[in-house]
C-alpha cells in the first residue's frame, strides 16, 4: 500500500521545516546499512543536533522546489539517500558522520550543501577538521589569559625596574 497525497504532502512540509533550520545538509548513500545501524547513526547525530531522514528523491525534490538555498542539492538527489540534515554545530554533525562512516565501512557521502553552495569530499572533510565550538571557545580564553598575564607582569616590571635603577643609583652615589 503506497503513501496517500496527504502523508506525502506532510513529509513534505517536515522536511521543509527541517531545511528552514539547518545549516548544512549531506547526502549519504544509505544502500547496504541495517536498521540498527542506522539507529546507531541517528543516535550519534542526535548528539551534535542533527537528524537523518530517509525519504524518497521525489519528496525532497518538492521540498527544496523554490527554494534558491537548497536547490543545489537536486543534483544528488539520486539512488538510495538519506538525508543529514545539521544545525549549530556544523563540525560535530560531519565529524559524528565520519566517524560512523569509517567504523561501519558502508555507507558513503554523495556530498553536501552549505549555503547554497555545492561541497566537494575535501570541503567536507575540511568542515570536519575544524575545532568544534567548545574547543576555539577554549583557545581564545587561553589567548585572553595569556595576554592578561604578559601585561600583568609587564606592569609589575615597572615599579621593580625602577626601584633596581633607584638602589643602583644610590649605591653609585655613595661609593
Amino acid at each position: 500500500m503506497g503513501r496517500t497525497l496527504e502523508s506525502k504532502q506532510q513529509i513534505v512540509g517536515e522536511l521543509k521545516e527541517l531545511l528552514a533550520e539547518s545549516e548544512l545538509a549531506l547526502v549519504l548513500d544509505y544502500k547496504g546499512l541495517s536498521i540498527k545501524e542506522m539507529s546507531d547513526l541517528r543516535d550519534r547525530l542526535r548528539a551534535g543536533n542533527a537528524v537523518c531522514k530517509v525519504t524518497k528523491n521525489t519528496l525532497m525534490r518538492r521540498a527544496i522546489d523554490g527554494d534558491s538555498a537548497w536547490s543545489n542539492l537536486d543534483s544528488l538527489l539520486t539512488g538510495t539517500n538519506a538525508f543529514v540534515l545539521i544545525k549549530g554545530d556544523v563540525g560535530a554533525g560531519v565529524k559524528a558522520v565520519q566517524t560512523f562512516q569509517k567504523e561501519t565501512k558502508k555507507s558513503e557521502t554523495k556530498g553536501g550543501l552549505f549555503e547554497g553552495k555545492l561541497l566537494s569530499q575535501d570541503e567536507i572533510k575540511a568542515i570536519a577538521d575544524l575545532p568544534s565550538k567548545e574547543e576555539l571557545m577554549a583557545q581564545i580564553a587561553g589567548a585572553i589569559n595569556a595576554v592578561a598575564t604578559k601585561v600583568a607582569v609587564g606592569i609589575n616590571e615597572v615599579p621593580s625596574g625602577l626601584a633596581r635603577a633607584l638602589k643602583q643609583h644610590a649605591e653609585c652615589g655613595d661609593s
